[in-house]
């Protein structure tokens, strides 16, 4: 059930850790992906899936744990309908969730959430995991260009850790075996970009991009992911993690950026992202663009003049 955003009440995002955000819009609760159940000892808000009682919507960017695992609780006990790929629908009709709580996009759909709110689907691409997971935000990444995907399944099979599951602690192991939901790989990475009367939010939960869509979306805020190895155009980038950050923000020219999955959200597994290189390449390259550091569930307004 999609609720009424009031016309002119002002908009606020709360960050729950990860990619994980809550939009609100008035009466109008939309989240962006739904993983919030912590590993322990990972940072986060002291929130759990099952403290969530209000959800009208939930759009999913990819099908992958750390993004979808969570969504299935909430969409049954709040009524709240689920938008994401044929994948992630798919994985969330095994889960329980009723057909009529289901609405699968590949990229080219617009849907109304409100009377005065849409989100718009676009095409995206993943990061570049069957390289390097995890560099370092200034680390320049080259190669690995123009291979097939047989040779990039090879690649990732041949990268430790992902070798198994092997040398993982009891609790590492025990939160995977919880969390894996089956995916038939990331399921097509999605951008969602909601128009409201305040302003234009553009969500992205992994690094990953399309050249030619990202440049003519202009959003007033842009949510990017700040993790792995970004792709871009279908390769790995030739760069850095900060140059990909800069490079979208120059295509976008966003008046605020804020960053996604950049925290310590598997520790011992994860390196959070050293924001200092993001900051200081966004400064020399995109001057007119802010970044915006979150805290946890800090009721934070995206459109709010500065």
């Amino acid at each position: 059930m999609a609720g009424d955003d009031g016309g002119t009440a002002e908009a606020t995002l709360d960050w729950y850790g990860c990619a994980t955000f809550r939009l609100t819009v008035g009466e109008l609760v939309v989240f962006l992906d739904a993983y919030i159940d912590r590993f322990p000892g990972a940072p986060g808000p002291d929130v759990r899936t099952d403290d969530i009682d209000r959800a009208d919507w939930i759009v999913i960017g990819h099908s992958h744990f750390d993004h979808l695992w969570g969504a299935e609780r909430i969409a049954r006990r709040t009524g709240a309908t689920i938008i994401g790929s044929h994948e992630t629908i798919r994985i969330m009709e095994r889960e329980g969730v009723p057909d009529d709580q289901l609405l699968p996009v590949s990229g080219g759909e617009r849907i109304r959430l409100s009377a005065d709110v849409t989100v718009a689907v676009y095409p995206s691409l993943h990061s570049s995991v069957w390289t390097h997971q995890f560099p370092a935000s200034d680390e320049a990444c080259l190669g690995d260009l123009w291979l097939t995907y047989q040779e990039r399944q090879v690649r990732q099979a041949e990268r430790p850790p992902a070798t198994g599951l092997a040398g993982l602690s009891p609790q590492m192991l025990a939160h995977f075996q919880l969390s894996n939901q089956h995916p038939r790989g990331d399921g097509g990475a999605l951008l969602y970009l909601f128009e409201t009367s305040q302003g234009r939010l553009l969500f992205q939960d992994t690094s990953g991009h399309w050249s030619g869509i990202l440049r003519d979306l202009r959003p007033d805020v842009a949510i990017l992911a700040a993790t792995g190895r970004p792709t871009i155009d279908g390769e790995p980038i030739q760069g850095s993690l900060a140059d990909f950050i800069t490079r979208q923000a120059q295509l976008l020219h966003p008046a605020r950026v804020i960053l996604s999955h950049h925290d310590d959200f598997l520790p011992g597994r994860t390196i959070p992202a050293d924001i200092g290189p993001i900051r200081a390449a966004l400064a020399r390259a995109a001057p007119r663009t802010e970044l915006i550091e979150l805290t946890y569930t800090s009721g934070y307004p995206p459109f709010a003049k500065s």
